[in-house]
């Protein structure tokens, strides 16, 4: 590898990068400074961040998401599934009255237990998994 050195730029194996002056606050050069990693944004452009991301929010609260309330699961082979008819009961990992999964696009969201409404199914929020911790609710 070979190495030169000019005043204001270097070249390693045929390959130039132009390196800023000593003086010269890091960026493009042109005379701006630009924030440093990690520090904090000026108030009056983080208040406009903050107001964008809600309003950013508020445009994808109609999106609709995919809502599943797990009941359990098992693993079967092609010839068990196959044989399956009317009758056939298949045996899942979950035991009765273990709170069941609500999944919101595949994503464990929350658990709950099974309530009837006006002659249909429901759930009853127990607790809310957030991050991959549960936090009980009442």
């Amino acid at each position: 590898m070979t190495a030169t050195s000019n005043d204001d730029s270097s070249e390693v194996d045929g390959v130039q990068a132009a390196e800023e002056p000593a003086n010269e606050p890091a960026g493009s050069g042109d005379g701006r400074t630009h924030q440093a990693a990690g520090s904090a944004p000026p108030a009056a452009a983080s208040d406009d961040v903050a107001q964008a991301e809600g309003k950013g929010l508020e445009l994808m609260m109609d999106i609709p998401l995919e809502v599943t309330v797990e009941l359990g699961q098992t693993t079967l082979t092609l010839a068990e599934v196959l044989a399956l008819g009317p009758g056939s009961v298949i045996e899942l990992n979950r035991l009765p009255g273990e709170p069941l999964e609500l999944l919101a696009n595949g994503r464990l969201i929350a658990r709950g237990e099974v309530v009837v409404l006006n002659e249909s199914f429901g759930l009853r929020i127990t607790e809310i998994v957030q991050d991959g911790k549960s936090q009980a609710g009442g």
